[in-house]
């Protein structure tokens, strides 16, 4: 995600929809998109629920002149209108429930101009890797860590897990996430008012096809 090549096509694929204006970030976290992007000369406003992602984004070049409200980017307003907003890297799935993906549409909505756009990018529910009759998804396997994602099919809740072992004791991390389907974005962004103007397998504009493992979406609020 920090190598240049795709930082470089997520800042020239977000600065040509801003067009001039101003770039809403949710989940801003410590700036690997928005630096650049106000380096552009995109104005970038961020929101996020992290005050120490916000403190390591303050400490780094540029990134006291970058404005941040704290809050969860499913409910948290900005007193200002943008001609893009986005949520990169899987972090929609971070909102654990489909109605607080529901609101993040209708906020984000909220805060578009007429013609504004929202671009997620996300993974696409990859359950082929399920092996049959179960629900986990070994990542790595080593002698001292391992990493698993766990996934429960009748709720889309999954979890991706992190085990180390130092000194014969094991240490466990574990984040929950809700997968959410390209369609299922779709009708969120209905609901909001939005339209699907443009799908994408990444940054580069490469097709979405049904082997993409990922997707960049882009919905966009009518002009009228």
């Amino acid at each position: 995600m920090f190598e240049p090549d795709i930082v470089g096509a997520a800042v020239g694929f977000l600065a040509s929809l801003a067009d001039g204006g101003r770039a809403l970030e949710l989940g801003i976290g410590t700036g690997r998109l928005a630096l650049p992007l106000a380096a552009r000369g995109v104005p970038v406003h961020g929101i996020d629920l992290s005050r120490s992602m916000v403190a390591r984004l303050r400490a780094k070049p540029g990134g006291d002149a970058i404005p941040v409200t704290i809050g969860d980017f499913a409910s948290t307003t900005v007193e200002a209108t943008f001609s893009v907003a986005y949520v990169v890297f899987n972090t929609i799935m971070n909102l654990t429930t489909q109605a607080a993906q529901v609101a993040c549409f209708r906020n984000v909505a909220a805060h578009l101009e007429p013609g504004g756009c929202f671009v997620i990018e996300v993974a696409v529910p990859d359950l082929r890797r399920l092996p049959p009759g179960q629900n986990v998804v070994p990542l790595h396997v080593g002698p001292n860590r391992c990493a698993y994602d766990v996934y429960d099919v009748a709720t889309q809740a999954m979890s991706s897990n992190y085990v180390e072992v130092v000194d014969g004791r094991a240490t466990v991390r574990s984040f929950p996430f809700r997968y959410v389907w390209p369609a299922e974005l779709d009708l969120m962004a209905e609901m909001a008012g939005l339209r699907l103007r443009e799908r994408w397998d990444g940054w580069t504009r490469a097709p979405f096809t049904g082997e993409s493992r990922q997707h960049v979406s882009v919905w966009q609020r009518p002009a009228g």
